[in-house]
């Protein structure tokens, strides 16, 4: 705004005419700017017939803060400012509040202000003129009204702005309890329903638990970016998502493609009552993986069942490995390994002697010596199925065993 108007000022006995005046023209107002909403915005000529009273309050604002600008100029941010945001900055603010809680447009709310701003504009003139206040006041008023459209506009567009964050931030707060409320299997069916609603969440057939390592930042930002479809998981051991009806329209391959090379477990198709269980099963695919057990970028759970129930349980695991191999502790420590590499290759090649050969890089006459030396440490116990199955569930699902983990 320029600063022509501090050298032609307008006299309070001026502006005190321009208020009674345009108080009185108000209810005409008012019905002009309805008529020329009702076309093109039925919804805002509707409430402004609804609302007369509070529509007439923000009308008596517009007046009194547009003869502000005229006599004073718009408020600087040094301290003058306070006058602006109260209490018309606040209406404005609570309107744009009111447009996202009413899912409608803000730009549709602001081109109703351009309208409104025109019928003012069109009053305040008729005014100006017959008050024969010149043409230097009126350029002066014509500049406070449009300073106000400015002022009101940005005030709705700051409102619309902060409940838009407030609702993004409820509407995720909502979605991180939907998700404790599955993962903890203690909520009932009519709850969780409630809950999802609150939430906007349809609830599939299916789901599937996605975890990655929460110290893995860039996996972190993977899952962090699969969208709204996906309920948050975030814990201190855990971070990943609930990712609904995995097996539709080849969401799976999009699923392993976002996490190729991430530190990530991707869990099994389960109904919703099965979620519990299956996030207790991604977790241990989890700690496998980081402890180099599970090897997959990313690791699928259901191509990885056998390894996760051998190890999922380390001191159990660890109690059977110590049984088993407990016919050797008397060796030296390099004997030891020797044999208990080739135990683990010949129960994995089924005793293919040839086969054992080829994978410890051996000749095939060291493999007879090897395992007669084994024959006569356990004995028996290599012919009985029972047992070749304790020593395979306990040498062949192990970290760094250095044969195929299954």
């Amino acid at each position: 705004m320029s600063d022509s108007h501090h050298e032609i000022p307008i006299t309070p006995e001026a502006l005190e005419q321009l208020s009674e005046e345009l108080d009185a023209r108000m209810p005409d107002l008012l019905d002009e700017v309805r008529d020329l909403l009702a076309a093109e915005w039925p919804d805002y000529a509707r409430y402004l017939d609804e609302h007369r009273p509070e529509v007439a309050e923000v009308g008596v604002l517009f007046v009194h803060r547009m003869l502000d600008l005229a006599e004073h100029g718009p408020r600087t941010d040094d301290g003058a400012g306070e006058a602006v945001t109260a209490p018309t900055q606040l209406v404005f603010e609570q309107v744009g509040r009111q447009q996202l809680q009413d899912g409608a447009d803000l730009s549709d709310l602001l081109g109703a202000y351009q309208v409104g701003a025109r019928a003012a504009w069109h009053h305040v003139a008729e005014t100006a003129l017959k008050l024969d206040l010149g043409p230097e006041v009126l350029a002066i008023l014509a500049e406070a009204v449009f300073a106000f459209v400015d002022e009101f506009s940005a005030a709705s567009a700051h409102g619309y702005v902060l409940e838009q964050s407030a609702s993004s931030a409820a509407r995720e707060r909502h979605r991180e309890e939907l998700s404790e409320m599955l993962l903890s299997g203690r909520s009932d069916t009519i709850a969780i329903r409630l809950a999802a609603d609150r939430a906007g969440w349809q609830l599939p057939a299916e789901v599937a638990v996605v975890l990655v390592d929460p110290a893995d930042a860039r996996s972190c930002g993977v899952v962090e970016h699969f969208g709204s479809q996906c309920l948050p998981i975030r814990r201190d051991d855990a971070v990943g998502a609930i990712v609904p009806n995995p097996g539709l329209a080849g969401r799976s391959i999009r699923l392993v493609a976002a996490l190729r090379d991430c530190s990530a477990v991707i869990g099994d198709s389960l109904s919703l009552d099965l979620l519990p269980a299956g996030m207790r099963v991604a977790r241990i695919a989890l700690r496998l993986r980081k402890a180099g057990v599970l090897t997959g970028t990313p690791v699928m759970v259901a191509d990885e069942i056998d390894t996760i129930i051998a190890n999922r349980d380390e001191w159990l695991l660890e109690s059977l490995r110590a049984q088993v191999l407990r016919p050797l502790q008397e060796l030296t420590d390099g004997k030891r390994d020797r044999l208990v590499e080739t135990l683990k290759s010949w129960l994995w090649n089924m005793g293919d002697r040839h086969a054992m050969a080829d994978e410890l890089h051996i000749h095939p006459q060291t493999v007879r010596y090897r395992m007669d030396r084994l024959h006569d440490v356990f004995g028996d116990t290599l012919d009985s199925p029972r047992e070749r199955a304790r020593m395979y569930l306990a040498l062949t699902w192990t970290s760094g065993n250095g044969v195929n983990q299954g």
